[in-house]
């Protein structure tokens, strides 16, 4: 197991790990939680070598990804950079990518009730603007559930509040800081249930956000 003790927080600079092979030749991974090898709940970076493809396959609680790089396909279209998309319980798919790509990925982590397929473009989305020139883009509710993309630039301080139910976060580009560290692009954060912190924006930032999920 990997990262699997959610009343623990965790930080994981993904610049400073190696490629990892994966079962596919030409698809790599970087692992940042895993609950059993190629089995269970598991969060990974993914990159995609121009041409790689994953054989069909299904995953039986779901899969959650966004796409931070390049072109990811599959035999419902094509998903670029900034796609976030969830493909529930029971769905089959032979992912691939003739360009190359790198995504974030969560496997075997969504309720069985939550059975909503969807794929949103964020980057042609309406986006929720706040006073303070931060913008808000929820993609996903579900019970507790709450996942977004949280855009902000440089100097915006946020409140001190807790997470209940706990909080993941990676920051696609930028940097923040809170009572835990100083983080900067391609880190992902855990913060364990009932933790609390007031970030600090250090730099123009575009973070996603995922909450109210590990309990």
């Amino acid at each position: 197991m990997l990262n699997m003790d959610f009343s623990q927080f965790v930080s994981v600079d993904t610049n400073s790990m190696d490629w990892q092979p994966s079962p596919a030749q030409g698809v790599w991974r970087k692992c940042l939680a895993r609950e059993e090898v190629e089995r269970g709940h598991a969060t990974s970076i993914v990159r995609y070598d121009p041409g790689s493809s994953f054989k069909g396959h299904n995953h039986p609680l779901g899969e959650e990804i966004l796409v931070l790089e390049g072109t990811f396909s599959d035999e419902t279209g094509d998903f670029h950079a900034g796609t976030y998309f969830r493909n529930p319980k029971g769905f089959i798919h032979s992912p691939f990518s003739k360009e190359g790509c790198v995504i974030l990925v969560k496997l075997h982590q969504m309720k069985a009730e939550d059975k909503e397929r969807k794929a949103i473009e964020t980057n042609k989305a309406e986006w929720e603007e706040r006073e303070d020139g931060s913008r808000l883009l929820y993609l996903h509710n579900f019970e507790t559930e709450n996942v977004m993309l949280f855009e902000a630039p440089a100097g915006i301080k946020i409140h001190p509040h807790v997470h209940y139910a706990g909080e993941e976060v990676f920051i696609i580009r930028g940097a923040y800081r809170d009572e835990y560290g100083t983080f900067q692009a391609g880190t992902w954060v855990r913060v364990p249930p009932g933790g609390s912190h007031a970030p600090e924006i250090l730099e123009d930032s575009l973070l996603w956000i995922k909450s109210g999920h590990l309990v």
